[in-house]
């Protein structure tokens, strides 16, 4: 038994090892974003000629859109219909996952209407037939990406494939596999491209400030810190309030219990690292194992509220940059392609881009360059973003488990008021096999 646990304690080292790579482009995207701006305030018309870095980037997710989009929501009902079977577990968490996810969709829609983020930049609008520049080795280059594939019609294709495997049962697994290795496969390719977001970040943002100067950081400044601000305040008041009411529990509480998860994951950015332990974690916490083995796992792909606020607030930023602010029946439009669009974005790093950009698509494509803003910030939003994501899902479990009265009330005490420590080793130990709890064809969330 000994060596079995000192060889899997070695296992986790490994895995974190694997995360460097993603470290990586991390800090690289962050130095692009403080050399972009540093060279948009010193040289602003050199900084100007920098913009095809950011549009040929932007036309590299927009070539990835459909691909995503139709992958996704064909698994994505796949997933629904797998949990439903589950019986009345399944379906009281796919119900609740809707019901928050477009509450805090709408949540992102009230509060950036509130602070109006990216007001009064006016950047130029995205026009596809106009030459990226007067170089035409420049056009040349950026007429070797594939023109991008219309969302709405991909969207509608994608929930038909999906019902339509539904109806199949059995029939229908063998295809159901095959989209989830193509899935594996955009992906790969959709992560190649985000090893080019240092490159695209500096040019847009190098771009933005040097039309606009010192504006340009205090709006980017502005949307971070309100999306920031809602996501602790949707954890704190929504979250808490639903756990307090429901499961008498208190939010911290909860948060302390899972405090070296939040490390795990604000030093990750993705929340898929803690996602073996929350199973543990939610086990060891007094509820029942059906229940963690069914809510967790969804929860990972349909119930992704930090994803959600950053979706709305990020378009609405977009769309005030450019000059071009949503109407409020455009903005319900975008809210519906949202909450279809948000069930499917997976968290590898890009899809939430490449869903953002598909929302923005479909409503209006000529803001598709005000994207390239959002590229240099989005991963200083990451960790709000999966911190957020995690807690709904740790909430989740609990209220599931009080509704179908799936949870031990005394052992939920002890654990939290200290008496009964979580056992690191066992957690090593006995619970390696929930890290494929998840079904395979749909990746690990992250901070999507």
């Amino acid at each position: 038994m000994t060596s079995q646990r000192g060889e899997s304690a070695v296992t986790p080292v490994k895995k974190r090892k694997g995360l460097d790579k993603s470290h990586y482009l991390y800090i690289a995207v962050i130095a692009a974003v403080i050399l972009g701006a540093l060279v948009g305030l010193l040289f602003p018309e050199f900084a100007k000629s920098l913009k095809p870095l950011g549009d040929g980037f932007i036309k590299l997710i927009k070539m990835m859109i459909g691909p995503v989009i139709f992958c996704t929501i064909v698994l994505g009902i796949g997933s629904i219909a797998k949990a439903a079977t589950v019986g009345k577990v399944g379906g009281l968490a796919l119900g609740y996952f809707m019901v928050m996810s477009t509450f805090a969709l709408a949540i992102g829609l009230v509060v950036g209407n509130l602070i109006h983020p990216g007001e009064g930049l006016k950047l130029a609008p995205y026009d596809p037939s106009r030459k990226a520049a007067t170089d035409s080795t420049v056009e040349f280059l950026l007429g070797i990406i594939p023109g991008d594939i219309p969302v709405l019609p991909t969207l509608l294709a994608a929930l038909l494939v999906g019902f339509a495997l539904q109806q199949m049962g059995t029939q229908g697994a063998p295809i159901l596999k095959a989209v989830g290795y193509g899935q594996a496969l955009v992906f790969r390719i959709l992560v190649m491209i985000m090893w080019l977001a240092p490159v695209g970040a500096f040019g847009a943002i190098a771009a933005v400030v040097g039309a606009t100067g010192v504006q340009a950081i205090l709006s980017m400044a502005t949307l971070m810190g309100a999306f920031y601000i809602t996501c602790a305040l949707f954890i704190v008041v929504i979250l808490g309030g639903l756990l307090k009411v429901v499961a008498g529990l208190n939010i911290f509480r909860l948060m302390k219990y899972l405090g070296r998860e939040y490390l795990l994951i604000f030093s990750t950015s993705s929340s898929e690292a803690a996602l073996p332990r929350l199973i543990a974690k939610m086990e060891h916490l007094g509820v029942s194992k059906p229940v963690v083995g069914v809510t967790v796992p969804t929860g990972y792909s349909f119930n992704l509220d930090g994803t959600a606020i950053y979706l709305t607030m990020a378009s609405l930023f977009v769309a005030n940059a450019m000059g071009t602010p949503l109407d409020l029946g455009a903005q319900v439009s975008l809210l519906i392609f949202m909450i279809i669009a948000s069930k499917g974005a997976a968290g590898v790093t890009g899809a939430g881009l490449a869903t953002l950009a598909a929302g923005l698509q479909a409503h209006k494509p000529e803001l598709l360059g005000g994207v390239g803003m959002i590229v240099g910030i989005d991963r200083f939003m990451s960790e709000a973003r999966a911190l957020t994501n995690f807690t709904g899902n740790a909430v989740a479990t609990v209220l599931i488990g009080t509704w179908v009265k799936e949870i031990d009330g005394a052992q939920v005490e002890r654990v939290l008021s200290g008496n009964e420590p979580f056992d690191e080793q066992t957690m090593i130990a006995g619970h390696g096999a929930h890290e494929e709890t998840p079904a395979p064809a749909q990746p690990a969330l992250a901070n999507a």
